[in-house]
């Protein structure tokens, strides 16, 4: 006869409530297939999804599994994935709790994945319920050795870089990191996921359109300052826009906007709490590379080797404004 305890009885019940949540939804076939895929990375910069770049990312995944997580939401991706492309299937995890990232079923529905994607929302709740949990080990498993294609979306695209302005203190506007780049608002973390062409590189997202480039820069500052880092690198992608990179570091940017890559050419000259920036070299204290995106994805470079030739634009700050100065 067996016998179970309260005690047992509720640990099976949060368990299985727990197990039976983490999947919203699916569609396609109930039934895991293996595909032959190819390792990539999508940087998208939010808002309406670029179809072409989602369509990159599913062929890289030879017509696998596509699994879609997320801390809030619903099942959007499902339907508008499995249309998009030629896939097995698409299903979204909802992994709204610590509990849940550290599910066994949690790792193995990722793990089994031919194409992730990581869903917009706040990268808080993702670096506070998915670091350091069996939902990071599972995604470097798919990078580092299932070598499938890895993207995500605003906060998504945030925590791809190795440094993330993670907004556990909400989000930050220009002006406010510019005046002061310690306010409490401006935190920067190490990310939970390892993407050998964005080390030492810290992305942002809806760039041009909530005019984020300032507070880009005190990022970056904030990086060489506090985690010692003598070559940061940013990239940023506009809205309506994404940056595809493939297995040997290629980018190109699809979609309607712009894609950015800044580079420091000098250190900040003032960097401290209370006071403005300041980060000035003979008004060339970063270079600045802008591509415009294409429908059928603008040719941008290698990441392994970022450009040598003169940058597009150099930015400044001085008294805490950004000057951004054309390149003739």
């Amino acid at each position: 006869m067996i016998r179970l305890t309260l005690l047992g009885i509720g640990i099976l019940v949060a368990y299985g409530v727990l197990a039976q949540g983490v999947s919203i939804g699916r569609v396609g076939s109930l039934n895991d297939t293996t595909t032959v895929t190819q390792p990539g990375f999508v940087l998208a910069g939010g808002s309406t999804d670029v179809a072409e770049a989602m369509q990159w990312m599913m062929l890289r995944s030879g017509g696998g599994d596509v699994v879609i997580i997320r801390a809030s939401g619903s099942t959007g991706y499902n339907n508008y994935l499995f249309d998009l492309g030629e896939v097995n299937s698409v299903e979204t995890l909802l992994i709204d709790s610590r509990e849940k990232a550290q599910l066994p079923e949690t790792a193995e529905k990722i793990r089994s994945a031919e194409a992730l994607f990581i869903a917009g929302g706040d990268q808080w709740n993702y670096v506070k319920y998915w670091k350091a949990s069996e939902v990071s080990k599972a995604l470097a498993y798919l990078i580092d050795e299932k070598k499938v294609p890895v993207g995500g979306t605003s906060a998504g695209c945030a925590v791809l870089s190795e440094f993330i302005f993670d907004a556990q203190f909400d989000t930050v506007i220009s002006d406010d990191a510019l005046t002061n780049p310690y306010t409490q608002a401006v935190s920067i973390s190490k990310s939970f996921i390892s993407i050998p062409f964005l080390k030492n590189t810290i992305a942002d997202q809806h760039y041009s359109q909530r005019k984020r480039q300032g507070r880009h820069v005190v990022f970056l500052a904030r990086i060489m300052q506090d985690f010692s880092i003598k070559n940061p690198k940013g990239i940023a992608v506009d809205e309506r826009t994404a940056l595809c990179i493939d297995g040997e570091g290629n980018a190109f940017a699809f979609g309607s906007g712009k894609a950015f890559f800044i580079q420091p050419l000098a250190k900040p000259g003032v960097c401290e709490p209370n006071k403005p920036l300041a980060w000035n070299k003979n008004n060339k204290a970063l270079g600045v590379w802008i591509f415009s995106a294409t429908e059928q994805g603008a040719s941008v470079f290698n990441l392994t080797r970022w450009p040598r030739t003169q940058p597009n634009q150099y930015w400044n700050v001085t008294g805490g404004k950004l000057e951004q100065i054309p390149v003739q």
